[in-house]
């Protein structure tokens, strides 16, 4: 019977199965565990099963010298340091595909409320100053017919171009930042794909969907911005450092884009006090792409398979290494 330390409670009764094979510490508190307490619970422990907000970096790892599996509870991975696994045979898997359709749906919910100023007019209700309909009042910015850059042509980029045929837009896919030499007025690529200055000229709205690595962080920054159009929505429910958010704040305040509606933010959450919120035409939510009973329920599915699998000496079967 293996040891699984459990950095948060998990939605769903996957969990049980789990602790029916094996001894399970699920960590009691609504915050995740500070990380010197994560480390001393990881270091007596077969097993992890750990949450975005988690810190599994190299000390941790090469420290904790029970350490068989890390399953993730994301499908991103990028909290923790998947070579420093695989140096040690530590197998680590995510949640693939089952969150796929509820990101999707907020990141279509983000780009209407933003178009549409929701947030803003619904508060006029709450706050009394709605007093009368206005023929000039909070006039937001059509959807239908309109063009969608999509960043990031994985499961949620693509699950979001299908929600965008039913408004009728022109979809752009870019990839990738190009290489120097290569023009960014080029015609798709021969994947389909448009090089991503061509996308970020010519889009309305513009959603991120690619993953965080070193090559996408900051991507969107101040040259990204100055490209869009000043009457450009951006959406961003992939990791927050893709946007350089100081650039973003000056971007908002200075009119070069219209709106933004970010699901993630750097750091989570924002410290009260930071420029990003007083920018104006911004909508911010606390991370909750995947925040549906079936969605989560279904992590936690996925996260215990990937553990039971490792334990039993057989591949996880959403293993993102290979040691």
């Amino acid at each position: 019977m293996a040891r699984i330390f459990v950095t948060r409670r998990l939605p769903g009764p996957a969990l049980d199965r789990l602790g029916q094979q094996h001894d399970v510490e699920i960590w009691p508190e609504r915050l995740p565990p500070p990380q010197a307490e994560l480390t001393q619970r990881v270091n007596s422990a077969d097993a992890l099963l750990s949450t975005i907000s988690d810190r599994i970096d190299a000390p941790l790892i090469d420290g904790a010298t029970h350490l068989k599996a890390i399953a993730n509870y994301a499908v991103g991975y990028d909290n923790v340091d998947v070579d420093a696994a695989t140096r040690k045979g530590i197998p680590v898997g995510n949640t693939p595909d089952v969150l796929t359709d509820a990101t999707a749906d907020l990141a279509f919910t983000l780009l209407l409320a933003a178009a549409r100023r929701l947030p803003e007019a619904a508060a006029t209700v709450i706050d009394g100053s709605w007093d009368t309909w206005d023929p000039s009042g909070l006039l937001g910015r059509s959807v239908y017919g309109k063009t969608l850059g999509i960043v990031g042509a994985g499961r949620i980029g693509q699950a979001v171009a299908q929600r965008a045929t039913g408004f009728a837009m022109e979809v752009l896919v870019a990839g990738r930042r190009p290489h120097a030499g290569e023009h960014a007025h080029q015609q798709a690529q021969p994947d389909g794909r448009t090089p991503i200055l061509e996308l970020l000229r010519r889009s309305d709205f513009i959603s991120i969907h690619c993953p965080l690595t070193e090559q996408t962080r900051h991507l969107i920054d101040s040259e990204a911005l100055r490209l869009m159009k000043p009457t450009a929505i951006l959406v961003n429910t992939a990791r927050g450092p893709i946007v350089d958010q100081q650039a973003l704040a000056t971007a908002l305040r200075d009119g070069q884009i219209a709106g933004a509606a970010l699901d993630v933010t750097d750091p989570e959450p924002l410290p009260a006090g930071d420029p990003l919120l007083k920018a104006p035409n911004l909508i911010v939510a606390p991370h909750i792409g995947s925040a549906t009973h079936e969605a989560r329920e279904q992590m936690t599915q996925l996260s215990v398979d990937n553990l039971l699998a490792a334990l039993n000496g057989d591949p996880m079967p959403h293993q993102v290494n290979r040691p």
